[in-house]
């Protein structure tokens, strides 16, 4: 089954995390009070419903106990952004993402119920709804439109073992240009030293091959 994302607001900022998520396999419903913003990307996207999102009985009709995550992504309302952050906690969604202008809105958006917050003038939506999917990874960065460089715990498989004995880029098609451990970035970590349980592995490959990438080490 299809992980299944609600996206609230189509601003430019929602509008790249609803396309992207739907591109990547996801199921995503796309809500919006405009009609015409609807209209426009409900070919795009799985399901895409005209409701306000501060309304309670609007969003709670969509239903929410399915869903995987949320981004409230509203843009001009920053009461509507607390109000469907809220909603959306007492709906059951397991993660709920919320868009900020500063760090004062993404406090107040934290104590009524965020799990994250996010400032679009730093990350771009597509960085963000790769986070979202890639549960294996702490922190996904592109490249280009093909590739990227992420950050994934060393798979519990793997401690022990060295670089060269795993082969990972033959095995996996990705290539572990570094390693943090204790907050340092290492990279010139020697192929032929264990893997420590506690280090971050710096993976660089094709987007499609990172989508699919099992960091529990299992090919």
């Amino acid at each position: 089954m299809n992980r299944q994302f609600a996206v609230l607001g189509l601003g430019s900022f929602g509008w790249s995390v609803a396309l992207t998520l739907e591109k990547m396999g996801c199921d995503v419903l796309a809500v919006d009070d405009s009609f015409e913003k609807i209209q426009e990307i409900s070919e795009q996207v799985s399901y895409a419903v005209k409701a306000d999102v501060s309304d309670p009985e609007a969003l709670q009709a969509l239903g929410g106990r399915n869903l995987d995550g949320a981004v409230v992504a509203v843009s001009e309302n920053f009461e509507a952004s607390v109000m469907a952050t809220m909603i959306c906690k007492e709906m059951g969604i397991p993660k709920v993402l919320a868009k900020a202008k500063d760090t004062l809105q993404g406090t107040i958006l934290k104590k009524v119920g965020a799990d994250a917050v996010v400032y679009p003038e730093i990350e771009m939506g597509s960085r963000v709804a790769k986070n979202l999917v890639a549960r294996e990874f702490t922190d996904w960065i592109e490249l280009s439109d093909d590739y990227s460089l992420v950050e994934a715990a060393v798979p519990k498989s793997w401690v022990g073992k060295c670089l060269a004995e795993l082969k990972v880029r033959e095995r996996f098609d990705v290539n572990v240009v570094g390693i943090i451990l204790n907050g340092e970035v290492d990279v010139t970590f020697d192929p032929q030293k264990p893997l420590p349980a506690e280090g971050i592995l710096i993976l660089i490959g094709a987007n499609d091959v990172l989508e699919k990438f099992d960091a529990k080490g299992n090919k």
